[in-house]
Parts: C-alpha cells; sequence; structure tokens
C-alpha cells in the first residue's frame, strides 16, 4: 500500500558510535507510537545509493509526466503536513489538479509541484489556471507564515509579489546593498528587486 507520507533519513557518525542501531531503536518506537507504519534500512552502500536515487529522480518525473506549475516555498517545520493538507484542499477547489509535493523536511522547503488535469489525453493549463493555481498556493504558504522563495531564491518570475509580502525593512536594506555594489544597476538587472534601476553616475562599466 503506498503511504500518503515518506521520510528519508540519512545520518552519518563515527563507526563506534553504531547510529544504524540507533535509527532501527528510533524506528521501533516510533511504530510502537503509530508514528511510522514500515520502513526499510539499507545494509549496504548501494542499497542506500538506491533509496536517494528515487528521491532524486523526482523533478525528471516531474517533466516527464509534462506542464507543471513549480512552486519553491518553505513553511515553519512543524506546519509542513498541516500546510500540504490545507493547500491540497485549496487546489481542489480550483480544479481537478494532481499535486506533487516532495523537499527538505529539516528546513521546511517544499518543492510544491501542481499538474494539470487531463484534456483530451494530456495534461495542459486553461488560460487562467496557471495563476489561480499560483494564487492558490501563495495564499496556502501567507496563512502558514511562509515564504515564497527558498532554496532557488525569487528571480524575475515573483519579483514583485516579493517586494509587496516581504518584511519592508528587509526591503529596504537588500536596496542599499543592492545599491552599493551595483550603482549602475548592471548586475543581474530586473532579478528580486525588479523596479530598482540604479540611475547613479559613475557606476560600473
Amino acid at each position: 500500500t503506498r503511504p500518503d507520507w515518506m521520510v528519508l533519513v540519512d545520518l552519518s557518525a563515527d563507526a563506534e558510535i553504531g547510529i544504524s542501531d540507533m535509527l532501527v531503536e528510533a524506528a521501533g518506537e516510533a511504530m510502537d507510537e503509530s508514528l511510522v507504519l514500515d520502513g526499510t534500512l539499507p545494509s549496504s552502500e548501494r542499497q542506500r545509493l538506491e533509496l536517494w536515487n528515487r528521491r532524486e529522480a523526482i523533478p525528471e518525473a516531474n517533466r516527464r509526466i509534462g506542464a507543471v506549475s513549480s512552486h519553491d516555498i518553505s513553511v515553519p517545520v512543524d506546519a509542513v503536513a498541516e500546510f500540504i493538507e490545507a493547500a491540497g484542499r485549496e487546489i481542489a477547489i480550483v480544479g481537478d489538479f494532481l499535486v506533487n509535493c516532495f523537499g527538505h523536511m529539516g528546513d521546511g522547503n517544499l518543492h510544491y509541484n501542481v499538474f494539470p488535469p487531463r484534456r483530451g489525453g494530456k495534461r495542459g493549463y486553461g488560460p487562467s489556471d496557471a495563476d489561480e493555481v499560483r494564487r492558490a498556493v501563495h495564499a496556502a504558504v501567507r496563512r502558514f507564515g511562509g515564504s515564497l522563495s527558498a532554496e532557488h531564491g525569487t528571480g524575475r518570475h515573483f519579483a514583485d509579489e516579493f517586494q509587496r509580502d516581504a518584511d519592508p525593512a528587509l526591503v529596504s536594506a537588500m536596496r542599499a546593498i543592492k545599491l552599493a555594489l551595483d550603482p549602475a544597476g548592471i548586475m543581474n538587472p530586473g532579478a528580486v528587486l525588479a523596479d530598482q534601476r540604479a540611475a547613479a553616475s559613475g557606476g560600473l562599466k
């Protein structure tokens, strides 16, 4: 039976510490408390790499499925499970979408991917689908006190939205740093601080 949640845990320590035995003991206690239903522990480096390959192959699998509305977000670690359930309900209101969410439990960073419903045998977004999906995901992120930009940064796509939502003091500090390092505004213009076009004379050429 495919579970709703799967977590890949990778630990390292000096051999004499016996980290494998400690992990097995911790997993057993979690199962006794019904926090874990099942699990597997690799007995070789090859098996360990095979487990990691399943995790690392997810982005490639996403690309093979087709069109995707991808979000690199973060929420407080203790809110991850609740956020995924809540965001899924909001996406379902927008339409019959497939959600594939994976990420990094250690820091609450989630790669929240939404695939459109099949139309005529292929997956594809309608004219307003992507915008509605993005608004639904972002609304859930804000409600849980998360960030719209996590591992992969803001870039150009969410620059305007970032400046509307971010702490004004943070944006002000970022502007000051940007102006000090790039007074002519020629270094990656339009990214993150989309409206900053430094006009100072004597800038870098």
